[in-house]
């Protein structure tokens, strides 16, 4: 086995931020976006990634985009690895390859989808992950709340409370039985099967691969999603009918093995109280390798709505006036690019509102009380913000290329 060139493990030390010196002749550009999605790595995770410093000046050699993180998430100190056993054009060498070996990757689509799609509580758009119109972020919608720690009316609370929630992945989803039962009567009569001919080798537990399977029978079930590629080579090979539950927006998976995706664009409530929007994919549509099915849609969210309305709650929805600002209501304007600012001498800190006592409650992280004035200026700054919300929310829409058109051309 061969040495690499350091003969001494690297040690971590943490220094402050100001002390790090970047490169002057640093090659790797960092845009906007791409230091808004390391700033959400580190707040998501923590800083596990040191930077290389190198010489007694902290001369950065790699981690420039890290750095600039640090600083606008107001960090004091950030961890650090010395990399002084190189030399200088060592160092200069190492910063161009280190960059360049993480562009070789490539992603693994197939794969990707399903890790995403097990991964419901992460923040993916931020991660710089930006999803088309109707993207990876609906794939999974918070959770209706049934006795729990939240706060009614309370978001920015319920917000806080939210990050120590159990998390919740498609693997641990089981179908509530009405939801199941409609679904089964719609595959029985759709394809001409028997619901006793029915297979559901999904369950804690169970092992696909070992179930009993009765000559003709058809499995209707939920698989955990993150094997659902395997699950369907397995059923194709063993040419067993199947009619699977998959995530709402996989297609490539499914169809890149012989299957046909039924797409409902059902969002069903499973028994953890997860919401998932959900399809389907079968083997039983030879020659289809995607297909609507309305009806199935209309049926699904019928069922649904009756395991949701067994936990809606009529909750009070609180609202600040203008007088009074909080850290999120000031974060909704600096979100939207809206400067606005408050004087010492118009404002006061309260951590509640006369009103307020009657219910018990209290301003999560206290807020402003302002002056007339500051409050009508607060309202203007607020409109304005959510003007510019709604203009945002204007989807972009891909062309299809001159290559692609080709392509369709060709196509039956």
């Amino acid at each position: 086995m061969r040495k690499s060139k350091s003969s001494d493990a690297l040690q971590i030390e943490y220094l402050p931020v100001d002390s790090l010196q970047s490169y002057e002749n640093n090659a790797r550009a960092h845009a906007d976006a791409d230091i808004n999605a390391i700033c959400e790595s580190i707040a998501q995770f923590g800083f596990s990634d040191p930077i290389g410093i190198w010489s007694e000046n902290n001369l950065i050699v790699e981690g420039h985009g890290r750095l600039e993180a640090a600083k606008r998430l107001g960090l004091d100190a950030v961890p650090c690895i010395r990399l002084d056993h190189l030399t200088d054009e060592e160092r200069r060498a190492y910063a161009i390859a280190h960059n360049k070996t993480a562009e070789l990757s490539k992603w693994d689509f197939e794969k990707l989808d399903l890790e995403i799609a097990s991964l419901p509580q992460i923040n993916f758009t931020a991660l710089g992950f930006e999803p088309v119109e109707g993207g990876r972020h609906e794939w999974f919608d918070r959770e209706d709340k049934d006795g729990n720690q939240h706060q009614e009316g309370n978001d920015e609370y319920n917000a806080f409370v939210d990050k120590f929630e159990q998390p919740k992945t498609t693997d641990d989803c089981y179908t509530p039985e009405n939801v199941y039962n409609v679904i089964a009567d719609w595959v029985a009569k759709e394809y001409g099967k028997n619901k006793k001919d029915f297979a559901r080798p999904f369950y804690p537990g169970g092992d696909y691969q070992n179930e009993k399977y009765k000559k003709g029978c058809t499995v209707v079930d939920n698989p955990p999603f993150s094997i659902l590629s395997e699950i369907i080579k397995y059923y194709n090979a063993k040419k067993i009918d199947y009619f699977l539950f998959c995530p709402g927006l996989l297609l490539g998976s499914p169809c890149r093995n012989n299957a046909c995706i039924i797409c409902t664009d059902a969002q069903i409530m499973y028994e953890n109280k997860a919401i998932i929007k959900t399809n389907f994919v079968t083997n039983m549509e030879p020659g289809l390798i995607a297909r609507t099915v309305p009806e199935l849609f209309e049926i699904i969210k019928e069922e649904d709505a009756k395991n949701r309305a067994e936990l809606t709650r009529t909750n009070p929805v609180y609202k600040y006036p203008p007088h009074l600002q909080t850290a999120a209501s000031l974060n909704y304007m600096a979100h939207y690019g809206i400067p606005f600012s408050i004087r010492k001498e118009s404002a006061v800190v309260v951590d509640d509102l006369d009103a307020m006592k009657e219910y018990k409650k209290t301003i999560f992280g206290d807020g402003l009380l302002l002056s007339e004035a500051a409050a009508e200026a607060a309202a203007e700054a607020a409109a304005e913000a959510a003007g510019i919300e709604g203009s945002a929310k204007n989807p972009i829409v891909w062309e299809l290329s001159e290559r692609e058109k080709e392509i369709i051309k060709g196509l039956k």
